[in-house]
Parts: structure tokens; sequence; C-alpha cells
């Protein structure tokens, strides 16, 4: 006997593939996430700087920080919403194509969508209060002369 292995062993040359493909579907979706928090950090930036004269007149007229933290961030986490919705159904149909690569899970496993919901509405909870807390350091006076 030339080649004696341990179970482990066998296990580790056998399974290699599977372990592969873990963590490289984990990187792209970290990858994933963190494009989808800048991407939504980016856009909820932009829609605040386009609106800070709207912000300025609200914040002037006797609006609260807090008032305007809850618009951006209800504007921020509605896109999410939209996108979750969106994207959770793209999800629920193209699991269908990845089903030989999935075990002991099925594609359409709640936890799984529930624990992918939430960390992207973490995130996108995260993205959206960056934003939201530069909105209320908006001086009236100055976004009103611009």
């Amino acid at each position: 006997m030339s080649r004696i292995f341990t179970l482990r062993e066998v296990i580790e040359r056998r399974s290699w593939q599977d372990h592969f493909l873990a963590v490289l579907f984990g990187a792209f979706a970290a990858l994933a996430l963190m494009l989808a928090a800048v991407g939504l950090f980016a856009v909820l930036s932009y829609t605040v700087s386009m609106q800070s004269h709207e912000i300025g007149i609200r914040l002037a007229l006797g609006a609260s920080g807090s008032d305007v933290r809850l618009m951006v961030l209800r504007h921020g986490l509605g896109l999410a919403g939209i996108g979750l919705l969106v994207g959770g159904a793209g999800a629920a149909v193209l699991t269908r194509l990845l089903k030989s690569q999935l075990f002991a899970i099925s594609p359409l496993d709640p936890a799984a969508y529930i624990t992918a919901i939430s960390i992207l509405l973490g995130v996108a909870a995260l993205a959206a209060w960056i934003p939201a807390r530069r909105a209320t350091r908006i001086d009236p006076m100055n976004a009103l002369r611009t």
C-alpha cells in the first residue's frame, strides 16, 4: 500500500471544489454588497446635494434636523426596499439554476432570504444615514443665497 490517507484527507480531497465555489460565491456576494452600499451612498449624497436649496428652505422655515434626517432616510430606504423586492423576486427565480450547488438548503429557504434582506437593509440604513446626517448640517442662509 503506497497511498494511505486518513478519512479527513479523503474528504478534503473530494470536496475541494465545493469549498472553492463556496469561497468564490462568498467573495462575489461581499463585493456585490459593497457595490450596493457605495451605489446607494452615492445616489443619496447626490440627491442631498441637489436638494440642498430645498433642505435649506425647510430648515429656515422651522423644520427640525430630525425631520430632515427622516426625509432623507425614508427616501434612501424606499430605494433600498424597491431594490430588495426586485432582487428578491429575481433571486427566487434564478436560484433554480443554482439548485445543484445548494447543499442542505432549498432554493427558497426563508432563513437565507431573511438573513440576506436583514443585512442589505442594515447596509442601506448605514449608507443613507451619512447623507441624512450631512443634510441636517446645511446652513439655511447659505442654501438660500445659492
